[in-house]
């Protein structure tokens, strides 16, 4: 025969088990709620991070053409009056960016040297191939020659002189490239259907005076 003290026992040893899987069946619903809010915030900091080294290194590829292409000459410019179809002294400033972005890895291709598209004093490269796994991406280089900064601009043209210097004639190198998003995948397996940026243009650009 049991001894009766044990019947209180037995009752709150049930009790405690029942709460126990109360409790263990809440965390794991919690668990399940939390688990994909995670996978988002921790994919969206890794993601917006990389976007930020891309951006930056696209900005030192910028300012390494511009100082390149401070020291070429200007005299391969023009031809008969009119704008050169492709300047040589604009291949260093290309070769000098493509390098850039290489070394940084943003390309992971070998990108070939194409023959850019003049428009007054401004010539735009359009290369394809840069990324393998991305090979229908476009990297846009445009040189601009013929910069102009200037004290008589008004104070919301990004080519008025920061310190009211003579007029000075220089160079503009801007760099486009996309940027492609993991965190769009991530919102789509998370909630089907929904829409988000697959991708981003980073534009970047520098100046340095012509020295020649």
């Amino acid at each position: 025969m049991s001894c009766p003290i044990n019947l209180p026992v037995r009752i709150l040893y049930q009790a405690a088990k029942h709460l126990w899987r109360q409790s263990e069946g809440a965390a794991i619903l919690e668990f399940a709620i939390a688990l994909p809010l995670l996978v988002v915030f921790t994919i969206g900091i890794y993601d917006f991070s990389a976007a930020f080294d891309e951006k930056q290194k696209i900005e030192q590829a910028a300012q390494e053409g511009a100082v390149v292409a401070g020291a070429q000459p200007t005299s391969d410019l023009f031809s008969d009056l009119a704008p050169n179809a492709n300047p040589p002294s604009l291949q260093p400033v290309a070769s000098a960016v493509l390098n850039s972005l290489a070394g940084s890895g943003v390309t992971t291709a070998a990108c070939p040297l194409v023959a850019p598209a003049p428009a007054g004093l401004t010539w735009t490269y359009t290369i394809g191939g840069c990324n393998s796994a991305y090979p229908s991406d476009n990297l846009i280089i445009a040189i601009n020659r013929g910069w102009i900064c200037s004290p008589s601009w008004p104070t919301s043209d990004t080519r008025r002189c920061a310190s009211a210097p003579p007029e000075a004639v220089g160079t503009t190198v801007t760099i486009t490239y996309p940027y492609h998003w993991r965190f769009s995948s991530v919102i789509q397996f998370l909630v089907p259907g929904a829409s988000y940026a697959a991708q981003t243009s980073l534009t970047e650009a520098a100046t340095a005076h012509n020295q020649m």
